[in-house]
């Protein structure tokens, strides 16, 4: 079960401003979500808590700790995990197991000391491939990744590398889609399910089509059945913002939502990312913190957890890449998404 504590109240001005936001649904995700989404820019009043359903499901929040990765290496893992449980959170992502630790730390260690804790680690980042023979990436040392993903017992172990390691055309993507397919089998053999982290880029255009977006040459050439993703969400709309266009300026509009309710089960991991649209920004958007932004995390949970047999079939990472103070955002964050709740 999720574990909270009493609610922040600095929520108040953030649910307020929250109603007043949210970024606009495609046509094509209306049709999808219907009556499973509540209408764009929705959000709880304040003190709605109580009043319907979580839209969070119980025991599926997570961080992923490259979001603290100053307090880890300052103080350690042991105070960070004790803050963590505090906040309510249930899972970690790693990115990296040690992230400049103060003191030295084995994987049996940090799995207890997640455990004692109350955290389940979910996941990891790790590189795609490197030029260095011995570097610790799926395509120099496969089975030492592996390896130390079983000792933690992770469920996914991934990358948050985008697949242009042989260039931009479909053919370069679809020889990286197979190298996926390689690391997913490998991966499901040892019960564990390799996955795929986006930024914007992948939702750019193929350089000798650009017709055809990368990210559906991933999707088409990539296993279902051994290769997931983790859409972190934040970058899939700046993709938006940045990619709704073809390079010769036709319309080529997408809804990342659409992406997930035609095939949720490739979805098992999702980073909640929060922004401030701003179109003078090249990315679309100004990081904040979960809550503080203009995104419909409502609106987007509930969408995916309403649908049949997927309530408990997701993990949600709560993830900011410079939080000003990351303890803070850490707590505030927690506090916003365990705020929710479906309309009755």
């Amino acid at each position: 079960m999720s574990r909270i504590s009493q609610p922040d109240p600095e929520l108040t001005h953030r649910l307020s401003r929250r109603g007043m936001l949210g970024v606009a649904a495609g046509a094509t995700a209306a049709a999808l979500v219907g009556a499973a989404a509540t209408p764009a820019g929705a959000a709880p009043a304040p003190g709605a808590a109580g009043r319907g359903r979580p839209v969070l499901p119980p025991g599926r929040l997570g961080i992923q700790l490259y979001s603290l990765r100053d307090k880890v290496s300052t103080l350690g893992f042991a105070p960070v995990f004790a803050e963590l449980e505090k906040y309510g959170y249930d899972e970690v992502e790693f990115a990296g197991y040690t992230q400049g630790s103060a003191g030295p730390i084995t994987l049996a260690q940090l799995k207890r000391l997640a455990r004692n804790h109350g955290l389940n680690p979910i996941g990891s980042h790790v590189g795609y491939y490197s030029d260095d023979p011995n570097a610790y990436t799926f395509a120099q040392n496969l089975t030492k990744v592996l390896d130390d993903a079983q000792a933690l017992g992770l469920k996914h172990i991934g990358t948050a590398s985008g697949p242009f390691r042989y260039g931009s055309t479909v053919d370069a993507w679809k020889q990286a889609a197979e190298e996926f397919n390689t690391y997913g089998a490998a991966a499901k053999a040892r019960g564990m399910k390799f996955y795929q982290h986006n930024h914007s880029e992948e939702f750019s255009f193929a350089t000798d089509n650009p017709k055809v977006r990368l990210y559906d040459v991933l999707l088409a050439e990539t296993d279902p059945d051994l290769v997931f993703l983790e859409m972190d969400i934040f970058w899939a709309y700046s993709g938006q913002f940045r990619f709704s266009k073809r390079p010769d300026g036709t319309a080529a509009p997408f809804e990342p939502l659409d992406y997930v309710l035609r095939q949720p089960h490739r979805y098992p991991l999702f980073h909640v990312k929060d922004g401030v649209s701003d179109p003078a920004n090249t990315y679309g958007y100004r990081m904040t913190d979960v809550g503080d932004g203009d995104i419909d995390y409502q609106r987007f949970i509930s969408a995916v957890t309403r649908l049949r047999g997927e309530r408990f079939a997701h993990h949600w990472q709560a993830e900011h890449d410079q939080p000003t103070e990351s303890f803070t955002f850490a707590r505030r964050s927690s506090a916003y998404l365990h705020s929710l709740r479906e309309k009755c």
